[in-house]
Formats: C-alpha cells, structure tokens, sequence
C-alpha cells in the first residue's frame, strides 16, 4: 500500500455521518487521500470501538483509541480496559485523543490532567504513539509530558495553532505537530508563519473532520476530502510543490501509524 495524502485526524465515527460515511470514505480517496486515520477519543469510548470496525473494513484507515479531555470525568477502570482491548488490535494504532483543554474546561482540570496522564501510560505499555489534543492549556500539557515520559515520546500534537517556540518543544520531545484548515483561515497568518518554519519531516496534515473546514468551504461539514487544502496551504507557505508535501507529510503519516 503505498502512502501518500492522510488525512490524520478525522472523526468518521461521529453522528455528523450517520447517513453517508461510505460516501464520505469514497469521496476522499476520489480526491486523492490514500490513507485516514479514525481517531477515537471524540465522546464515548464506543466511538473507539466503531473506529476500530471502520479500520478492519477498510484496509486503508487505521483508528487510535481514547478518552477526549471533554469527557475525561467519564474515564474509569472500565474504559481503560476497553481501550486496553482496542490497543491490542493491529488496526488500533495509538492512544487517544487525549490531552487537556481549559478553552471549555468541560472536565475538572485536574481530572484532565489524571487521564492524560494514563493515557501516555497506555501508550507506553502498549508501544504506541500518543494523539494529542492542547487548548489553552500549552505549559500544564508540557508539564505533564515531562512527569511522565520524560525520556521523551512518540505521536502527535494535533489540530496545533501554538508558536514556533510551543512546536519546537514538542518537536525535541519527539513529537510531530499537525495541521487543519485553521491553517487556511484569513485570521491565521502567524500560524501559517509558524506552519513555514517548521521542517516537512516534522509536520502532517489533517482535518478534524466534522469540525475546521478549510476555506473556501466553509460553512459546510468537514470531511476527509478537504484535507487537500491544508496540503495547498502548506505548500504555499513552503514555497514548494503539493507534490512535495504530500510525499513528506505521508512519509511521517507513515512511519507514526502504518509501518
């Protein structure tokens, strides 16, 4: 299977696709995306174990396993034997979403910070990359990280709108950083001059499908087709070819989640 525009981070198992996931599914792969991750970690850990069904119907996606920080006051010893489960399945190939986020506060934030924390303890058992979601939150999610996988880790700081300061931590963490179509918003030109800075081989591109699409589509439902534009864009702040970013982004894609 060779690998070249992922889409990184969509939620294919949420509601807002209930009546046309297989065209979606079609629709993306017509577009030229070879590849999609189905997170999991977006509402209740069946949304996980729907996840991992979609990647053993289609051999092209692989599905992650998680609790979202909105929902980690649900998370519990139960849950975390279900995404235990989930892990053990080849198509499950990461933790999460996980991480923190004071933008809603939906979950107590020190709750939050717990279940981040058990899950980069899931990740490490398990030996697999960790998903990682940070709002307004960018020192304590630092903080956690260093307490618990201090000699560093393998995943991604997904949906990133931080400075070239925030990346380049994360980056000498061993993490990537992902980006969505809040890189082709008219608002976002000190992301797009972080996005110009940072290195190919340390970037992938995603779209959070649902939710972020990309201009010019705005306001209509994301989905894994829209992951083009985020390419465009960041070939365009690269001054590069799509072609290029397509084979560099897919190699990262790649190596963090098909090898």
């Amino acid at each position: 299977m060779k690998i070249g525009l992922v889409d990184t981070h969509c939620h294919l198992t949420d509601r807002a696709f209930n009546n046309d996931r297989g065209e979606v599914i079609e629709r993306a792969r017509e577009a030229g995306v070879t590849n999609i991750v189905a997170v999991g970690g977006g509402g209740p850990i069946e949304h996980s174990e729907a996840a991992a069904e979609l990647a053993l119907r289609y051999p092209f996606l692989r599905a992650t396993a998680g609790i979202h920080p909105h929902d980690a006051r649900n998370y519990d010893d139960r849950a975390e034997a279900r995404i235990e489960a989930l892990l053990e399945r080849p198509e499950v190939v990461a933790a999460g979403e996980t991480g923190l986020d004071y933008y809603y506060d939906n979950s107590p934030r020190d709750v939050q910070r717990e279940v981040l924390a058990r899950h980069l303890a899931l990740a490490k058992r398990h030996d697999v990359p960790v998903v990682l979601h940070c709002r307004d939150a960018e020192s304590d999610l630092r903080e956690v990280i260093e307490a618990e996988r201090p000699d560093g880790l393998t995943g991604v700081v997904h949906c990133f709108t931080g400075t070239y300061e925030d990346a380049s931590w994360y980056l000498d963490h061993g993490l990537l950083v992902s980006f969505t179509g809040i890189l082709t918003y008219k608002r976002s030109d000190d992301l797009r001059a972080v996005a110009g800075r940072l290195p190919l081989e340390s970037v992938m591109v995603e779209t959070d499908a649902p939710y972020l699409t990309p201009e010019p589509r705005k306001p209509r439902r994301n989905e894994p087709a829209f992951v083009t534009r985020v390419a465009d864009t960041l070939a365009e702040v690269h001054k590069t070819s799509r072609e290029h970013v397509i084979e560099a982004t897919g190699t990262n894609a790649e190596r963090l989640f098909f090898s």
